[in-house]
C-alpha cells in the first residue's frame, strides 16, 4: 500500500491529490468495483475494430443511449469517433474474446453483419448504436450511443475485480420480472 506523506493526507486519510506516487494506489481502488466486460466493435475506414472496455454503463431509456469509455491511446480511439458501434457484452466464457480484443490475439472472432453496427457471435447481450455524443473524459472520450437494436440470451456474465476476471452467476442478473 503506498502511503503518501503526512502533508499530504486530507482529514479521513484520503490522498488530497493523485500524483505518480499515489497512481498505482487510486488505480487498486478502483479496480476494486466489479464491472461487466465488453468490447465496441464497429467498422473503421480501412478495417473493422473491437476494443475490449469494462467501462460501460447505461445513460437514458427515453431516449436509449448508453455511454463507454474509451482511452485515447487504443489505437482505435480516433477511427470511433463519429461512427456507429456495437457494444458486445461477453458471457463467462468468452474470456478469450476479452483477451483478444485487449492486444493479446487468438483465434479470429466470428462476426455477425448487424444493420447498424458490426457485432460479435454469442455475446450474452449486444447495444448496436449511432452516434449520439462525444465528450472530453481527460485521457478517455465518453462516447455516448443511441440504441438502435439489442437482444441479449441467458448465460453467466464475465466480470473483472481486482485485477482479474471472474463470473457473475446468471441468477443474480437481471430484474426484468421487477419491472
Amino acid at each position: 500500500m503506498i502511503v503518501p506523506g503526512k502533508d499530504e493526507i486530507a482529514e479521513g486519510g484520503v490522498p488530497r491529490r493523485i500524483d505518480a506516487s499515489t497512481l498505482p494506489h487510486f488505480r487498486g481502488s478502483l479496480g476494486r468495483f466489479a464491472t461487466g466486460v465488453a468490447i465496441v466493435t464497429f467498422d473503421g475506414q480501412s478495417k473493422r475494430h473491437g476494443i475490449t472496455v469494462n467501462s460501460f454503463t447505461s445513460v437514458s431509456m427515453d431516449p436509449p443511449l448508453v455511454l463507454v469509455s474509451i482511452a485515447r491511446s487504443t489505437k482505435a480511439h480516433d477511427e470511433l469517433a463519429n461512427r456507429p458501434f456495437t457494444v458486445n457484452i461477453l458471457g463467462a466464457e468468452q474470456m478469450d474474446l476479452a483477451l483478444h480484443f485487449a492486444g493479446r490475439p487468438s483465434h479470429d472472432p466470428v462476426w455477425i453483419e448487424g444493420a447498424t453496427a458490426p457485432r460479435l457471435a454469442g455475446v450474452l447481450a449486444y447495444f448496436s448504436c449511432t452516434p449520439w455524443a462525444a465528450y472530453d473524459g481527460g485521457d478517455h472520450t465518453l462516447y455516448l450511443g443511441e440504441v438502435r437494436d439489442f437482444n441479449y440470451r441467458r448465460g453467466d456474465a464475465l466480470a473483472f475485480a481486482n485485477g482479474s476476471f471472474t463470473t457473475i452467476p446468471e441468477r443474480h442478473l437481471g430484474v426484468e420480472e421487477l419491472l
